[in-house]
This record gives structure tokens, sequence and C-alpha cells, in this order.
């Protein structure tokens, strides 16, 4: 599956993006998907994560309360909605897709997007 991330930008703090993560190829519902971000300097890291027919999902706890995970698989896509953004969000974010892989761990998604720049100024 190829995956396809889009909607980063600039944005202000405490301001809302949205992202989006287009799939292409073999079956988007059979795949759990995922988001990843990684701060300059920084490892990636977890940030949220929805089961294949979207009854799941897992939040980092840096960002519950804040993000959103969803999907639509209708129209082979995922979402990341962000509200309330901090600096320390700033980051380029994944998107990633797995069988059995709605978990944190990055090594279990087997497809991953080219990533989206998120920045957010204070």
């Amino acid at each position: 599956v190829q995956l396809q991330a889009s909607g980063g930008g600039l944005v202000q703090a405490w301001g809302s993006l949205r992202l989006s993560c287009a799939a292409s190829g073999r079956t988007f519902s059979s795949y759990d998907m995922g988001w990843f971000r990684q701060a300059p300097g920084k490892e990636r890291e977890f940030v949220a994560a929805i089961s294949w027919g979207g009854n799941s999902t897992y939040y980092a706890n840096s960002v519950k309360g804040r993000f959103t995970i969803s999907r639509d698989n209708a129209k082979n896509t995922a979402y990341l909605q962000m509200n309330s953004l901090k600096p320390e969000d700033t980051a380029v974010y994944y998107c990633a897709a797995g069988v059995d892989a709605a978990d944190t761990l990055a090594t279990s998604y087997d497809y991953w997007g080219q990533g989206t720049l998120v920045t957010v100024s204070s």
C-alpha cells in the first residue's frame, strides 16, 4: 500500500490543523493506521493509532485530549485532527499502515508515508 500524507503547515500556538493520509494499492480497510512524528534532533515517536475498523484508538499521553485520529475506509484516508497545538508539537508527521499494528511501536507498521511538516509558532 502507498501512503501520501498531507495537511501540514505553519500555525500559531493554540491553532488547529488536520492531517490526511491517503492510501492507494491494497485494501486500505485491512490495515491499522498510525501517526508518528519526529522533531529535529529527536527520535521518531508515536502519536496516535486506529484499528482497521475504527473501533479502537490509541494516543500518546502528550496529545491525548487535543488530537483525534479517525479514518474513512470508503475514501481510503486516515486523518489526524490536531487542536490546541503547542510549539512542542512541531515535527514532521508520518502516517503508517500495518496489519495487527494498532499500537505504539513503529516496528509494527509495514508501510510509511513521506511525512508532512507541522510548525507551531509561539
